[in-house]
């Protein structure tokens, strides 16, 4: 069973950066994609961005398009999100998940078999 931890979260002001770390319990040579997902109490879950774990080739929701910076290190297991420019509507828990089958449909979060904790962050305006 892969656990999934993420951190990094935290508080900054409108036009930081912050940089989210998900980490996985076992080696990843198993995954085919993993993702950061982001969700705001009483709205649903929303892709935020992905990679695919052989290629690296990454996946962006147009929100964070340009601002954004997803990567993994194989040999640490770990995917990054690197945010700047953050914006008080990215205020959300940020969530990072993994699967290990190929999909079409990797911005869908009933795509991933492996979920983290979330970690909170905040952009004050």
């Amino acid at each position: 069973q892969v656990q999934l931890v993420e951190s990094g979260g935290g508080l900054v002001q409108t036009g930081g950066s912050l940089r989210l770390s998900c980490a996985a319990s076992e080696r990843t040579f198993n995954m085919y994609m993993m993702a950061w997902f982001r969700q705001v109490s009483g709205k649903e879950r929303e892709f935020v961005a992905a990679v695919r774990w052989r290629d690296g080739n990454t996946y962006y929701a147009d929100s964070v398009k340009g601002r954004f910076t997803v990567s993994r290190d194989n040999a640490m297991n770990t995917m990054y999100l690197q945010m700047n420019s953050l914006k008080p509507e990215d205020t959300a828990v940020y969530t990072c998940a993994a699967n290990t089958l190929s999909t079409y449909y990797y911005t869908r979060p009933n795509r991933y078999d492996y979920w983290g904790q979330g970690t909170q962050v905040t952009v004050s305006s």
